[in-house]
């Protein structure tokens, strides 16, 4: 293929991205929908205008490893530590029901495989998918409604962010146990030392970021090294630690969370990321989705997979918050603010694809989860706050 051409695709995939994203705003649904749409519009499924190409894959990759080093970027540790044990209690929570949940769920479908096999890895990252919290919607739901800094609003937040570390560490387990030839003991031990390895060296990291950041405040060179501390964590964590490169993003924007500019060094990622490699990422995912397998097997799958992502969020959090202590009003309400999912579900359903553990049929039903949560989420808390309104300080 003629180099040039590339540009072809990318205009293609620009324009078709943002009319579509500014369309799905416009009926409150999230803009990756839009963007997810277009892929599948402007794919080999429908339109044939962009064929999925190496290069493509890697302007997503490049993509998908920009949103988490901004996910982690976007983290309050201070928040994190004032909810403290109660916020753990409940995202490890929402994480075991609904991994349980997706698992049992494809193995009702397409049978119980032996433990250990292909087939259940496939089982097991259909929970992984559901065990990603998104809690954007929700935010802006509680925002408007006021209620966003009390005691539920910062439970939500707390646990959702708590959630996705969790679910990113399953993550990178399951993809570390689905090689036949990996030892699970291998597996978890190089988890273990990258995270240490990360505390370690994260610390010394963070510490220069801070000298630099004091001494040349709000220039350009810290987003500059921000970003090539990305893509070093990405590296070695693949390379050195077998370990997924959006883990080594992830804990790379976490590193750099708590210096002075780390919301410069978010606004200057996020110009790369709105302008170019997430409208490639998400219009990819669309792009990869080949509907022409989409049968009533698999449609049946996905009504399910959606029934069953948002019911065990709010059993598995609703559950723990009422053993927490709270009310069974505000329990449903954390229960019902943690069942959002957004773009972690869509990064951690990518992973899966390239790695051989999702088939890109089975997007339509992440893809159908997220507009589903997305305006279930804020209509259902409204509800909920209008019938059972939080004490006063809550």
């Amino acid at each position: 293929m003629e180099s040039y051409l590339v540009f072809k695709d990318l205009a293609i995939i620009v324009i078709f991205a943002k009319l579509f994203g500014i369309l799905a705003r416009k009926i409150k649904a999230p803009q990756v929908v839009g963007e997810i749409v277009a892929g599948l519009i402007i794919g080999p499924s429908l339109l044939g205008l962009v064929n999925q190409t190496d290069f493509l894959g890697q302007m997503a990759e490049i993509g998908v490893i920009l949103l988490m080093f901004s996910a982690g970027l976007e983290t309050n540790l201070h928040d994190l530590i004032k909810t403290g044990l109660k916020a753990t209690l409940i995202a490890c929570a929402g994480v075991f029901a609904p991994l349980v949940g997706g698992t049992v769920l494809y193995g009702c479908f397409y049978g119980f495989a032996e433990i250990g096999s292909l087939d259940f890895f496939k089982a097991v990252f259909i929970g992984v998918i559901l065990t990603a919290t998104s809690v954007s919607i929700t935010v802006q739901a509680l925002r408007e409604m006021g209620k966003l800094k009390g005691l539920i609003g910062t439970t939500i937040l707390s646990a959702a962010i708590i959630d996705d570390v969790i679910g990113i560490i399953v993550l990178t387990v399951v993809i570390g146990l689905r090689d036949a030839s990996s030892n699970a003991g291998m597996v978890v031990a190089k988890t273990g030392l990258f995270f240490v390895f990360s505390i370690v060296v994260g610390f010394l990291i963070y510490k220069i970021f801070k000298f630099v950041d004091a001494k040349y405040p709000h220039t350009r060179r810290i987003p500059i090294m921000g970003l090539a501390l990305c893509l070093a964590m990405a590296y070695v964590a693949e390379k050195y630690f077998g370990i997924a490169d959006i883990t080594g993003a992830y804990v790379a924007g976490i590193i750099l969370c708590n210096i002075r500019d780390s919301e410069y060094i978010a606004e200057k990622m996020d110009i790369n990321s709105y302008m170019l490699f997430g409208p490639i990422f998400f219009a990819s995912i669309g792009l990869k989705t080949d509907i022409s397998d989409l049968n009533l097997s698999v449609l049946v799958f996905a009504i399910a997979f959606v029934f069953v992502g948002l019911i065990c969020k709010i059993i598995g959090c609703g559950l723990m918050a009422k053993a927490c202590k709270f009310t069974w009003a505000d329990s449903l309400k954390i229960g019902v603010g943690m069942m959002t999912r957004g773009e972690v579900a869509l990064i951690v359903s990518q992973k899966g694809l390239s790695v051989g553990l999702l088939e890109p049929v089975y997007f339509t039903a992440v893809i159908l989860l997220i507009i589903v949560s997305s305006i279930a989420t804020p209509i259902i808390l409204k509800l909920l706050y209008a019938k059972h309104p939080p004490k006063e300080g809550l």
